[in-house]
């Protein structure tokens, strides 16, 4: 009964539990049934995977009402990847989250806290695996009124401030997501992704069709903070709970990225995007720019949750790269950095929660000589850290791995030099903090009795993603499989656009 409905589940299951973790209001309650529904999710991810991975697609009709009138589910390699994604760091999160906010977030808001996580799982969970452009914009709505709620909670007062910059931009890239749909739906009639790919041909040259296009990568690079239109994310990150940030900056922007992949290969073609409207050159100058650019400014903050958040959006910068090389091992390399730049800044930011836990601080004079006090978290962010600057037997090496050996396969020395260079500016961010954390010796003026390491669970959770980035850094073949899956799927089904182009061109010449 339940295997008919799998698809359904990740989104129905988190949707259904947070207005029930409302009800139960006592946060020990409330933390203990959030994560098990999250747990149940991650579960279910795994399912659809191996399921994706042998038989391809699965669909589902909500309502039984079959696509293009009614709304469907679909289930592929791709979004079945950064689904266990997505789903994974949830449950670690909120396993970290229990002690995490108990600091940082009032007692009467845990609940709050906990309904907030769910619909924002729901919401990105539904991102991703919906068939429908407005179903995904709804989906899209929910994660981000979730999103922004629990920025908000806080006890630092510059939250509200930081929370409300990224309403605005949310709401500004989700305002121009509708416009695209709206006018796709203007000119075809339909709102099923397939079905759109399918009358879109017929309008290749329409001025309607193009400027949906450009609404619709304008809005989701907001979304994604694709350079320039970023500067929300630093003030976000920042201010947030520390269990808040780990979650967002792990999963977020990584849907978003997804959904920027999904429009171009799925819906309008990479050849109408990136030949015919010329946005492949675009792309690769933001992302190149993004890598610099923020890079540059980690290496200049003092404090470590804004260092870390710069380098989100580098990172993301390394991810568009990989799509603007416009082949199956660039489209590979960004896939492979969606789920394994998860896996460090979810390590990174838990780590950096665990010191404002203890330090009630994270500027990086609050981290002297805590190398000596709090030595398990340091060493998680040291690996995690070093993930993110690109060391050997590490994920953070695979990904660059990839990303360089897709731009040379194209002869693009340029593009691979630039990657390795940017790399150069992590050591730099990294090390400042490392430095202060082994090399400098804890200020007198601070209670040391009060500086300890913290409890087992905070650290499990937080050094399981540090023990993933070593062992997918190592055995990459779950990551290298279903990526290069996702990566041939979608250069596939975007050949199979471009053929029934081609076709209907060849009957218009013939008519």
């Amino acid at each position: 009964m339940l295997e008919q409905h799998l698809a359904a589940l990740p989104i129905i299951l988190p949707l259904i539990a947070a207005p029930v973790t409302l009800i139960l209001g006592r946060s020990i309650v409330s933390w203990g049934f959030a994560t098990l529904v999250s747990g149940l999710a991650f579960l279910l991810s795994w399912q659809l995977l191996t399921a994706a991975l042998s038989d391809g697609v699965l669909s589902y009709a909500v309502g039984g009402w079959a696509p293009p009138w009614g709304i469907e589910l679909r289930v592929d390699v791709a979004n079945a990847f950064v689904l266990l994604a997505v789903t994974a760091i949830s449950t670690l999160v909120l396993v970290y989250s229990k002690e995490s906010i108990e600091k940082e977030v009032k007692a009467s808001n845990h609940s709050l806290f906990y309904t907030a996580h769910l619909l924002c799982l729901a919401g990105l969970s539904g991102i991703l695996i919906t068939g429908d452009a407005f179903n995904l914009f709804v989906f899209l709505e929910i994660s981000s009124l979730a999103t922004y709620t629990l920025v908000s909670l806080a006890s630092d007062r510059r939250c509200l401030t930081a929370a409300f910059r990224y309403l605005v931009m949310g709401t500004i890239g989700a305002t121009f997501i509708l416009i695209g749909v709206g006018l796709l739906y203007m000119k075809t009639g339909t709102l099923n992704m397939l079905d759109l790919a399918d009358k879109i041909d017929l309008y290749d040259s329409s001025r309607t069709i193009n400027t949906g296009l450009a609404f619709i990568m304008v809005g989701v690079s907001i979304k994604l903070a694709l350079f320039p239109l970023h500067m929300w994310l630093p003030p976000a990150y920042t201010h947030a709970p520390s269990a808040v940030t780990a979650f967002l900056a792990s999963t977020a922007t990584k849907v978003a990225v997804y959904v920027m992949i999904r429009f171009i290969f799925t819906v309008f073609g990479i050849d109408h995007v990136f030949v015919d409207m010329g946005m492949g050159l675009i792309l690769m100058v933001l992302a190149v720019v993004a890598i610099f650019q923020c890079s540059y400014m980690a290496t200049v903050q003092s404090n470590v949750k804004t260092i870390l958040a710069y380098s989100s959006v580098a990172q993301i910068g390394y991810m568009i790269l990989g799509l603007s090389l416009v082949s199956v091992a660039g489209l590979m390399a960004s896939m492979i950095h969606i789920f394994n730049h998860a896996l460090m800044k979810g390590a990174l930011f838990m780590a950096v929660g665990a010191v404002f836990y203890r330090v009630g601080s994270v500027d990086i004079k609050a981290f002297a000589g805590l190398g000596r006090k709090m030595p398990l978290t340091m060493a998680a962010f040291t690996i995690a850290g070093l993930s993110i600057i690109g060391v050997p037997l590490t994920v953070g090496f695979v990904s660059k791995w990839y990303l360089v050996t897709a731009a040379l396969e194209q002869g693009n020395w340029i593009v691979a030099a630039l990657v390795l260079i940017g790399s150069l500016f992590a050591i730099i961010y990294i090390g400042r903090v490392l430095e202060a954390a082994y090399f400098q010796k804890l200020p007198e003026s601070r209670n040391s009795e009060s500086i300890k390491e913290i409890s087992w669970l905070m650290l499990v959770p937080m050094w399981v993603l540090v023990i993933a980035n070593i062992y997918f850094g190592i055995d990459t073949s779950l990551t290298t499989e279903a990526a290069n899956s996702a990566s041939e799927w979608l250069f596939q089904t975007n050949n199979m656009l471009e053929s029934k182009v081609l076709e209907g061109n060849v009957q218009e010449a013939s008519s």
